[in-house]
């Protein structure tokens, strides 16, 4: 088992459609996967509502800390773990970041949400010796390369570890949480191809990690 806590102490930075998505495309490969909503605004709750038995993994929403404590007991390959996008909730984060074994930690490309992601790693994350990386989410392809790299430079200047891929803007993830949709139900069309490639890369970089790092202790 592995539990995954995609994490930021700042609101609308992507942690819900990366939950969403990361989960379905990780399903789809053949893993037992749970999506636990631990954020009291109940994002994902409601967009896993919208997709009821359509979903390719099992959900449950729990912000009880002593709940999320005892995740590793439960029957699953992958456990998601969408979490509080704010700083009132940080027992709750930290109760999931307990029991985690990777962090994901979505970034805008806004200098706004620079600092909340430096506080999450530095005091929440890097004490915990959990592996993570940073994952430039939400790009917008119409500001050319040389804004994601400036953006890539960024958080290799500040020491922290990031996905080699990202995942850029698009249309249908934007308005996917009303019909419940996850990438893998999309189509392969124009529209939704830059989308269908961007998760799937991440995936498979995640894949890529895992195989060179065992779970931390005390892992199934």
């Amino acid at each position: 088992m592995r539990i995954v806590a995609v994490a930021g102490q700042k609101g609308g930075i992507g942690k819900t459609t990366s939950v969403m998505n990361l989960s379905a495309v990780l399903a789809k490969g053949g893993n037992r996967v749970l999506v636990v909503d631990a954020d009291g605004q109940r994002s994902t709750t409601w967009w896993a509502g919208n997709g009821g038995e359509d979903l390719p993994f099992d959900f449950a929403p729990d912000v009880d800390p002593k709940n999320l404590a005892r995740l590793r007991e439960l029957p699953y390959d992958l456990i998601f773990v969408d979490t509080p996008g704010n700083l009132e909730a940080t027992s709750t984060l930290s109760a999931v970041l307990d029991s985690a074994d990777f962090v994901i930690l979505p970034l805008v490309l806004d200098p706004l949400a620079v600092q909340p992601l430096v506080r999450t790693v530095k005091s929440l994350v890097e004490p915990r010796h959990l592996d993570y990386r940073v994952l430039l989410n939400n790009i917008d392809r119409r500001r050319g390369d040389a804004h994601l790299q400036d953006w890539e430079g960024i958080v290799d200047n500040l020491g922290l570890a990031r996905f080699k891929n990202h995942v850029r803007k698009s249309a249908s993830v934007t308005d996917a949480p009303l019909t419940g949709r996850v990438v893998t139900d999309y189509t392969d069309t124009r529209q939704n191809r830059a989308a269908i490639f961007d998760y799937n890369s991440v995936a498979l970089e995640l894949q890529s990690i895992w195989a060179n790092a065992p779970v931390q202790a005390g892992a199934i």
